[in-house]
């Protein structure tokens, strides 16, 4: 923070604090702002150039005047901003300059095309993460760990309870769901998000099981994806003007926005399951009344944001949407400099509200007793969730009574 120091003649004292030099980044009413090289990372309102890390609508707003993103994303952006901007994209670590500033694109293994900004200057690097992920996925490139000076980081799961089980694992699950399911004519709905989550479960799941069926908003980035060479299995259109479809064999992944709706009465009796990382939660699953709830998520669990953070090598973090305080105060008792950053990115639908009397920050205090006995602490949250309907929620830092949104950044 620098050292203070006191001027002025006899009598008369005040503290000055040495100039520092001006963040490469800064925080505007548009979102972060780089001055030096006049772009702005994922703004929240239209501007002139927007490097975009992903097309999640809370990270790519239409009407810019231009855009910069990772070349595998481009045609999942312009399916999402639409075409009255031009867009450039570049290869993974490709580097632009704009005004003497560095910029380069590295994968963040979020959604297709998604990337880790990298903007340097004057011999300071600061990297955006904008939302990621470490856990493997069919449909798009791996995260990599870049080096930088200021991490700013993610935190949607950032509280010791979020820690996923391997997503093979986690597909065998689904795989014997809809088996399930079809051995009785029920057709089974997966609600998911429409970009990335819908294409990495398709993706995933045993497609010799029976038919698999996209709504329109998840049928629109499967094309988008297979345009940019993305395999992806067989996936069924519903026709318009369909009265009935499926014979009870079929999966259907849908958007979470479709749960109450009538569309679901095309499909005859119906299991449906949530795919979110928020189903790690069974008091959120109960409340939802979804029959199966299953943890899948395309952001990075707690382990993994810590070692997104380490990866980086960083001394300075920032940390956005999500858990931020509880994230950063474990950062900073580990010897960081970590603050919370206020931005307008949403993640994977944040809970509303905290429970009251609840004290996330206290599991993410604990974080290092979680990660040296993971097993027990899950154990344990068990334990508490049967005895106490609404003690899971509490745990993760959610409302036992609040209601989760869970759909999806239009």
């Amino acid at each position: 923070m620098g050292c203070y120091h006191s001027v002025g003649g006899e009598g008369r004292r005040k503290t000055e604090r040495p100039r520092m030099p001006e963040d490469l980044l800064t925080l505007t009413d548009a979102g972060l702002y780089c001055s030096r090289g006049d772009f702005h990372v994922d703004p929240w309102r239209r501007v002139s150039r927007a490097v975009v890390t992903h097309a999640h609508a809370d990270h790519a707003r239409p009407g810019c005047g231009r855009y910069l993103c990772a070349a595998p994303g481009m045609l999942v952006l312009r399916s999402r901003v639409g075409g009255g901007s031009p867009i450039d994209s570049v290869r993974y670590g490709e580097t632009r300059s704009f005004n003497g500033v560095e910029v380069s694109l590295h994968p963040a293994g979020h959604v297709l095309g998604s990337a880790q900004v990298r903007v340097s200057h004057g011999g300071v690097t600061w990297v955006v993460t904008g939302d990621y992920k470490l856990e493997a996925d069919p449909t798009c490139q791996a995260f990599e760990p870049v080096a930088c000076d200021v991490f700013v980081t993610e935190s949607t799961f950032g509280l010791p309870v979020y820690r996923w089980r391997p997503p093979a694992a986690v597909a065998a699950e689904i795989d014997a769901w809809w088996r399930e399911n079809r051995d009785a004519g029920r057709t089974s709905v997966l609600l998911a998000y429409s970009l990335g989550k819908a294409q990495r479960l398709a993706a995933s799941v045993d497609p010799s099981i029976g038919p698999i069926i996209g709504h329109g908003s998840v049928m629109k980035m499967v094309d988008a994806y297979r345009a940019s060479g993305v395999r992806l299995p067989a996936i069924e259109r519903v026709p318009p003007r369909t009265r009935r479809m499926g014979d009870g064999r079929a999966l259907v992944i849908a958007p979470p926005n479709v749960a109450a709706s009538r569309w679901l009465g095309l499909f005859g009796e119906t299991s449906v399951a949530m795919a979110s990382g928020w189903m790690t939660l069974r008091g959120v699953r109960r409340r939802r009344g979804f029959d199966r709830g299953f943890v899948v998520s395309d952001h990075a669990d707690f382990p993994g944001l810590l070692a997104a953070v380490e990866g980086s090598g960083a001394k300075r973090v920032l940390v956005t949407h999500g858990f931020t305080d509880a994230f950063a105060r474990l950062l900073r008792d580990r010897g960081l400099d970590a603050a919370e950053l206020a931005t307008r990115f949403t993640g994977e639908a944040v809970p509303e509200a905290a429970a009251e009397g609840d004290d996330p920050e206290a599991d993410a205090a604990d974080a290092d007793a979680a990660d040296a006995d993971a097993a027990d602490a899950d154990a344990a949250d068990a334990d508490r969730a049967d005895a106490d309907p609404g003690a899971d929620a509490a745990v993760g830092g959610v409302a036992a009574g609040a209601d989760v949104p869970l759909e999806e950044p239009a």
